[in-house]
């Protein structure tokens, strides 16, 4: 019973040793499960119907995949059911884990599922709200105005609102892992610009790890503990202030790098209370500008006329003589500066509240120069410093304008991925993402703008304008508006700026590790290694590195518009990813958020390109190399991926687009160019056999153009398809070691001159199918055991140009130059049959190549006795004046003289060759014995021998080739050359088609007789009486005086390129081997030899 079933090991249900079959639902025997066979018979089928009788084949037991489905039971051996697959995609788990190469590590522990508020809307509110907000606000509103500075905070919010809408597009089209900005970008763009743009997402997340630092290092010094300077007074000297920053900032660094290097979790907890800090900041602010509605006395300014002065008290605001202002402004009892003796001094109130109407002053814009005096009026009288001492007056340490302070206060508004970023660690990544990130843009976005009317309406513009608070003690301005307290805003704000700066030197080392694993960058490959604890410890301290030079530079002011550059690219190429994939309307694109428009991420991409040319155009230059650079170098030297983005998708419509336009007729004789089909003949190891032919084509194309490489495996497709595949790697391989750019493919076929002929007809698409064929010459045709190894030759010669394709066969091709070599000589054209000029393209563009550059090119063209060969010679040169191409040109002219011995002698060998392949029906070994030695009997008689013979295969029975030393020497690899198809030439190696094994069976069948060897031994000595035909005389002494001529003119020419004669119509034995050896003597003793076959078009035009 057990023996007609064969019970199958699944992935749900298995054996065991017991006999019993154990699966999902539980362990039933085996026995139940295979029922005994039978045939059903009325009274089974009428019982079954009933019910009263088990069913015999089914049991109630047996899996549904057994009996139901069990017409695809082979399919589901090696492909998932449906039930599985559906199982293991809902439970996926869309967390990335952690890859660690220590055997020893602790395996880690599942994500926490958070949720829109806790996992996206705060870490959002916590990134954006930085420092900026604290230190900056006040004076982007003072300088720019109320206006002007709304509409700063607005360009930037539209910015990231706009960007916000495509990463959520982007983030609900299928499921995010952790990688946040990074990930989406590449997966939708590329690996090049993935690569480029999480190169300047990972620089800014860093750089702006260094304006947290030194803004925090400025809160302290300048608003909390100003003693603690090492530099001396920096309220007097700006360079001892950015000193102080530089120093410590480096030391803040090296503590907080020590705690995110020991831990992590410290950092995470921290945020918590960061988070907090901010968070109560803000209130603390908006309750101090409602409880402060008419103003307060915390803040007041003494000021000279309408200049701002600092490092005076108020009870010394005074010009009494002898006073402390009197005696600064009046050094000298006789003289007293200028500005001073004609200026009042007054003491103003700092915050002045929303009901005294201040606003109005500070509605319009007050932007300076840098070194100019911060004024209520723009009148030079009281701005300009015209060379005199600048006393104790404030005055502006940079220039400001419109786009400066876009570029300064745009960092305020970063930190919306902080959402994505946490990708792994949500519930539902796609429902939180789009309304946490958007919902917290919305929200702080209200808090700028809000603030900055609420600012422009309570505090003066003179202390508006103070950035560091100089004028009134160093204090900070938002600081004395708050309720109930200035520290709170001090502590907060240090803290939240701690925090940021922790948690963005946690950040991007990740972010460094995680594009270093992708491998898609080759020298950041160390940087993807953790240490024993899973930590990222190698790009941690590259990370510090580049923190430090952006301390270095010691001011917020210059750090903001570099790291907005950063931050810009990388939210412009979300849009552009967004757009791309809407535009092109690929069939995964469908995100699960629906407020999307490819018009709003046009709109974004546009708006950072603007703000990155509006703030710095040479910033916006530094990254956009920077990205430039990281993309080109990732296009050369980085792993290929293919990750199914937008780009390749751009790459196909646009190849779609092209191939349709291409489509609408055939070229024009300006735009024809060769679009190359390689035919590569393979060896039994399945690599090309002849890589001198892919050089060859990168010569011809010098790196431009279409070339495709086809290769035929005789066989079976089903069986020969790994070959096929084997065979396909290795010749893109080889195309790429020889800087080939084009595509390969491998075609099984039964018969190989019929794969060839498919190849020929088939191969491209459009107005890009190939219209130039290279076809390697068959080097063994004479000494091969088949006697028809040039039939494959012959008809693919037939088939391409049947499809009016022209033909390329280099004769001689491993003698042909390296890429890397280069050539000194001349390429000779010898001009017989107008082709469509393609001889005279086929030099130039040899010429474009690097190895060919140096030679000259010389037309020859031959003349009969009744040319005119002097007006041939000056109408040819005016043919190529009108060209444009320059070359010699010599007009040969061929006497009339009688068939000589030789060529009648060469005919007649060859005709007996023919009739005693005929007559004596030899097995491939016997008659290539007989055939070469009437060759050689034949060879001993002749008065004319050959200078070389470079194109025979050697080893091949004692011929007078082989055994000359140049053969075996210089040529051996040529000896073994090319004809590129796969035909074998060893009986044993090659798999015969029936029609060939049929013909080989009549050939053993019928055994040649003792009687019939002799008598071909005797014909050895005595050669068969025949009459030549008058055809091949005429046609072998073309051969022989055409060659002679050849051989006396390029005989040391680099190459020689030639009509190649058309081939016999019909497919008779005799012909085609009469038209091999006519191509071999016309060849005879030249080295490097191209013949060409024109395709019936003109491909060259004298006309512009």
């Amino acid at each position: 019973m057990a023996e007609r079933f064969k019970v199958t090991r699944s992935e749900d249900a298995y054996i065991s040793e017991s006999g019993s079959i154990s699966n999902d639902l539980g362990t039933v025997d085996a026995e139940k499960l295979l029922p005994k066979r039978q045939h059903p018979t009325l009274t089974t089928l009428q019982e079954m119907r009933d019910g009263t009788e088990e069913q015999p084949f089914v049991s109630e037991k047996v899996s549904g995949y057994e009996t139901n489905l069990y017409l695809y039971s082979e399919e589901m051996e090696d492909r998932p059911r449906i039930s599985t697959l559906i199982n293991s995609l809902a439970n996926y788990s869309n967390t990335i884990p952690p890859a660690s190469n220590d055997p020893d590590a602790r395996p880690a522990a599942g994500g926490a599922r958070m949720g829109t508020l806790i996992g996206v809307f705060l870490p959002c509110i916590q990134n954006i709200f930085g420092v900026i907000l604290f230190i900056r606000l006040t004076w982007v509103v003072g300088t720019a105005g109320a206006i002007q500075g709304f509409l700063i905070v607005l360009c930037c919010c539209c910015v990231t609102m706009l960007t916000a809408i495509s990463m959520s597009a982007i983030a609900t089209n299928g499921v995010v892992p952790g990688g946040g900005s990074y990930f989406m970008i590449s997966r939708s763009l590329g690996p090049e610009f993935g690569g480029a743009v999480g190169m300047l997402f990972y620089t800014g997340t860093t750089l702006a790890a260094a304006m947290y630092i030194v803004g925090a290092v400025e809160i302290v010094l300048t608003y909390m503990a100003p003693s603690l300077s090492i530099f001396g007074d920096f309220t007097k000297d700006a360079s001892a202030m950015y000193n102080n920053f530089r120093v410590y900032g480096t030391g803040l660094l090296v503590v907080m790098g020590t705690i995110v290097f020991i831990g992590v979790k410290f950092v995470n907890k921290f945020a918590t209370l960061a988070l907090a800090c901010v968070l109560l900041s803000i209130v603390a602010v908006y309750v101090g500008i409602f409880v402060n509605i008419n103003g307060n006395d915390n803040l007041h300014m003494c000021v000279l006329g309408k200049r701002l002065v600092k490092d005076i008290s108020l009870e010394n605001c005074n010009k009494t003589v002898g006073g402390p202002l009197h005696d600064l402004y009046c050094p000298n009892t006789t003289s007293c500066d200028p500005y001073y003796e004609t200026h009042n001094v007054s003491i103003v109130r700092g915050i002045k509240g929303l009901a005294s109407g201040v606003f109005m002053e500070n509605i319009f814009d007050s932007f300076l120069e840098e070194g100019q005096y911060i004024a209520k009026s723009k009148d030079p009288d009281d701005i300009e410093r015209l060379d005199r001492p600048t006393y104790n007056q404030v005055y502006n340490d940079i220039s400001t304008s419109f786009t400066i302070l876009i570029g300064i206060f745009f960092p305020s508004v970063t930190g919306i991925m902080a959402g994505s970023n946490r990708s792994g660690d949500l519930a539902d990544a796609q429902k939180s993402i789009p309304i946490g990130t958007i919902c917290a843009i919305l929200t702080t976005s209200t808090v700028y703008l809000s603030t900055v009317l609420l600012f422009a309406g309570t505090v003066d513009n003179l202390l508006l304008r103070d950035k560091f608070g100089v004028s009134i003690g160093g204090k900070l301005v938002v600081a004395n508006i708050a309720w109930p307290n200035q520290w709170v805003i001090l502590i907060g704000s240090f803290l939240s700026t701690l925090g940021a700066g922790l948690q963005s030197l946690t950040g991007a080392p990740r972010l460094l590790q995680a594009i270093a694993k992708d491998g898609i960058i080759p020298f950041l490959a160390p940087f993807a290694v953790s240490s024993s604890r899973g930590e990222p410890t190698r790009a941690l301290v590259l990370t510090i590195l580049i923190c430090q030079c952006g301390i270095l530079l010691g001011n917020v002011d210059y750090l903001a518009p570099l790291l907005s550059m950063f931050f810009l690219m990388c939210y412009g190429f979300v849009n552009l990813a967004c757009a791309l994939q809407t535009l092109l309307r690929t069939p995964n694109w469908r995100p699960r958020f629906k407020y999307y428009h490819w018009s709003l991420s046009l709109l974004g991409l546009a708006l950072c390109i603007a703000i990155m040319f509006m703030t710095s155009w040479y910033y916006a230059l530094l990254a956009m190399g920077m990205a430039g650079l990281i993309y080109k170098y990732i296009e050369y030297r980085g792993a290929e991926k293919e990750w199914g983005d937008g780009i390749r998708g751009l790459a196909l419509s646009a190849a779609r687009f092209s191939l349709l336009r291409l489509e609408e007729g055939p070229p024009h004789t300006k735009n024809w160019r060769p679009q190359i089909l390689i035919l590569a003949k393979l060896t039994s190891d399945l690599v090309p056999k002849y890589r001198k032919l892919f050089t060859f084509a990168a010569q011809l194309k010098a790196g431009k153009g279409l070339t495709v490489c086809v290769s035929v495996i005789g066989g079976d497709y089903t069986r020969a398809y790994s070959e096929a595949m084997a065979a396909k790697q290795n010749l893109r391989k080889t195309m790429d070691e020889e800087k080939v750019k084009g595509f390969v493919d491998v075609l099984v076929a039964r018969n190989v001159a019929d794969g060839l002929c498919h190849l020929i007809q088939t191969t491209g698409l459009g107005g890009m199918k190939p219209n130039t064929v290279i076809l390697g010459w068959p080097y063994g045709w004479r000494q091969s055991e088949d006697d028809r190894t040039w039939q494959v030759f012959l008809q693919t010669v037939r088939n391409v140009t049947s499809a009016h394709m022209a033909l390329l066969v280099p004769k001689g091709i491993n003698f042909f130059p390296d890429s890397t070599e280069k050539v000194v000589g001349n390429i000779d054209i010898w001009w017989i049959v107008h082709d469509g000029g393609l001889l005279m393209l086929l030099p130039f563009l040899l010429k474009q190549h690097r190895t060919w550059k140096n030679c000259r090119m010389r037309i020859f063209t031959v003349a009969q006795m009744e040319d005119n060969s002097i007006l041939m010679k000056k109408d040819l040169k005016k043919f190529l004046y009108h060209l444009r191409i320059e070359a010699e040109v010599e007009v040969v002219e061929m006497m009339d003289s009688d068939i000589s011995a030789y060529t009648y002698e060469r005919t007649l060998m060859m005709e007996q060759r023919n009739q005693m392949l005929r007559e004596l029906r030899l097995n491939k070994k016997e008659s290539l014995g007989v055939v070469q030695a009437i060759v050689d009997h034949h060879h001993q008689g002749d008065a004319k021998t050959t200078t070389k013979v470079r194109f025979q295969e050697p080893n091949k029975g004692n011929t007078e080739e082989s055994a000359n030393p140049l053969v075996n020497g210089e040529s051996g690899d040529e000896g073994s050359d090319e004809k590129n198809v796969k035909i074998c030439e060893e009986s044993d190696k090659c798999e015969k088609t029936n029609e060939e094994k049929g013909k080989d069976n009549v050939a053993e069948n019928e055994k040649v007789s003792a009687n019939e060897k002799s008598e071909a031994s005797e014909s050895v000595k005595k050669p068969v009486n025949i009459t030549p035909d008058e055809g091949n005389v005429r046609r072998m002494h073309t051969a022989v005086k055409l060659n002679e001529v050849i051989v006396n003119r390029s005989h040391d020419a680099q190459l020689v390129i030639l009509n190649l004669p058309g081939p016999p119509k019909d497919n008779k034995l005799e012909r085609e081997s009469n038209y091999m050896e006519f191509l071999e003597v016309l060849t005879e003793g030249l080295e490097r030899v191209l013949m060409v076959r024109g395709g019936g078009q003109e491909v060259i035009t004298i006309y512009s």
